[in-house]
């Protein structure tokens, strides 16, 4: 077979199972959000979506908490940037990796952290003296706070990237032409850095409207994730689950959307556009001073949720209350963490869930970003869509897709062939396939986009040189092409593992049964458990916290620079 058609053969079957395990899902919550009782079109269930006044309230509260938190992480964000990117001062080297540690720590493992330091007997008010109720009315300021603390990174290594790309030449004409440095920033740098800025703003927006965990944590259950959740005991019976999640599918792409529409062609457009190197500005004095203290203000913030987290794991059970430190200490809560038989159990299934995850993404992402790169097609746009679409998809809404899928033939029905291999739902649910698909399709963007950043640094004269010694297309890819880019393979496959370990909506969804519980369920189980429950809790955050940890160092020493790309919408 010819070369492009081969090419073309490929890209139907890729398009194929993403149809299956990306379209299809989205396909059926759509479909049960305007389908009746008999099988006709409607309106009503998405209609009382907003007539209802609790999904309405829960709609205005996701979409509060979602602005708020944007709002604060650009806050952060944009100043720290250039901060760091624009001036030395002491310490920067120092504080900088810490502006990086909410990466580690997803935002509901943090709120067990953030609940001791902010509760009505916790460290806050032991320390002033008070008895506030920080986390009243549900704790929505405490959500965005901690969503806007563990998620400003995702702007940050989007606006310094940013700037990094910046020419010097633009600003120091403006310079030349009496501009001042707010006047430059205002009107040349700014405008420069907004396509990236937008890019990760929409990343945080739509992470943070569509967050499930973290009000769990905090017991606010007005917002429309958490409803959607409680409506997963109703799906085989009603269409409200349905219009709810198609309602916060249609927010979350449409945000998506305007960002592309607004700024996906000159973000494209400013890439690589510095002519000379920056010359960074040396700081000394008071300038220095204050340079160092915002810093280390900002990573002190940044750090505190995994501190509490740590603290939280290493106390005595009941030992602190009414404290700013904990009474007594013990690492038991370690070896629990790993002994316990939910918590041992969740790390075997999430090692497990994880691994198959990320061979699927491994192998369709590298297929994918091989065709994107080289192939050239008329058609790879649709790949290209696809392969990123999970960026605007919530994963919520995936996994209410696959819900819907289970309770479907070949999953569901009268002699369903394939319902004792793969469900959800019922006395004796399977959703170990489901889990894995689930995984690794809300990670391939990752792998696509670190597999693309290797190929389109290799000469493809490499593989013309493979083929015309004689080799396969097959062998020239498997000895020529794998290796050349196999840092960018391995730092994909590092992120789709590591982010499978801790994915927080598709686990509280899929996993139904304590003996199919990953890590992130049994974290969630284990802290609403009386004694040393939260403890362990705590101790098994911390283990998942230390192993993407590692793994996020392995991917950045692998990518470099090119890391803050693959957290951009």
């Amino acid at each position: 077979m010819h070369g492009r058609a081969r090419s073309h053969v490929l890209l139907a079957v890729l398009m194929a199972c993403l149809a299956a395990g990306l379209l299809y899902p989205i396909a059926l919550t759509i479909g049960g959000a305007f389908r009746s009782d008999d099988g006709s079109f409607t309106l009503h269930h998405v209609r009382s979506v907003f007539e209802e006044a609790s999904t309405r309230r829960g709609l205005l509260n996701s979409a509060l908490i979602a602005v708020l938190t944007t709002a604060a992480a650009t806050a952060l964000a944009v100043p720290v940037a250039v901060l760091v990117s624009r001036f030395a001062f002491p310490g920067r080297s120092l504080l900088r990796p810490l502006l990086l540690v909410p990466l580690v720590l997803p935002p509901f493992v943090g709120a067990i952290g953030v609940r001791h330091l902010l509760g009505r007997a916790g460290a806050v008010n032991a320390l002033i003296g008070t008895d506030i109720d920080w986390l009243g009315q549900g704790g929505l300021p405490a959500i965005v706070a901690m969503e806007a603390v563990s998620l400003f990174p995702v702007l940050y290594l989007n606006v310094a990237a940013a700037l990094a790309n910046v020419d010097p030449a633009l600003e120091e004409s403006a310079r030349c032409m009496g501009a001042g440095p707010w006047a430059r920033f205002r009107r040349v740098t700014l405008p420069l850095v907004r396509p990236g800025l937008f890019a990760g703003a929409t990343i945080v927006f739509i992470w943070s409207f569509t967050e499930l965990g973290t009000p769990l944590m905090f017991e606010f259950y007005d917002v429309t994730s958490v409803q959607i959740l409680n409506g997963i005991r109703e799906v085989e019976a009603s269409h409200r689950p349905y219009a709810l999640t198609a309602v916060m599918l249609a927010c979350s792409v449409a945000i998506y959307a305007l960002g592309k529409a607004a700024f996906g062609r000159s973000a494209a457009a400013m890439q690589g556009k510095a002519t000379v190197r920056r010359q960074e500005v040396e700081l000394s004095g008071w300038r220095a001073a204050g340079a160092s203290s915002a810093l280390a203000a900002v990573a002190a913030v940044a750090v505190l949720p995994a501190v509490a987290l740590i603290l939280a794991a290493v106390t005595v059970p009941g030992q602190w209350y009414r404290s700013v430190l904990p009474q007594s200490f013990t690492l038991a809560h370690f070896g629990q963490a790993l002994s316990h038989p939910l918590s041992a159990g969740s790390i075997r299934n999430s090692l497990l869930l994880s691994a198959v995850a990320t061979a699927l993404a491994l192998g369709v992402g590298f297929l994918s970003a091989r065709l994107l790169v080289r192939a050239r097609l008329r058609a790879a746009w649709a790949l290209d869509a696809l392969v990123m679409l999970p960026l605007a998809v919530p994963g919520l809404v995936l996994a209410f897709g696959y819900v819907a899928a289970s309770l479907r033939w070949p999953f569901g029905g009268p002699e369903a062939p394939l319902g004792g291999v793969a469900s959800i739902l019922g006395a004796a649910p399977r959703p170990f396939a489901f889990l894995a698909v689930a995984y690794a399709v809300r990670r391939l963007p990752y792998v696509v986009r670190s597999a693309a950043a290797g190929l389109e640094q290799t000469s493809e004269e490499l593989e013309e040189a493979g083929r015309v010694a004689g080799g396969s297309r097959a062998r020239v890819q498997w000895r020529i092409t794998v290796p050349l880019v196999a840092a960018n393979l391995v730092a994909g496959a590092l992120l789709a593992f590591s982010f499978s370990m801790l994915e927080v909506s598709d686990s509280l969804v899929l996993a139904q049964r304590e003996a199919d519980y990953p890590v992130t369920k049994a974290i969630f189980t284990m802290y609403e458990r009386l004694g040393d429950g939260p403890g362990i809790a705590s101790a098994l955050g911390a283990w998942a916290m230390a192993l993407l940890a590692v793994t996020l160092l392995g991917a950045t020493v692998l990518l470099g620079t090119r890391m803050g790309a693959l957290f951009r919408a």
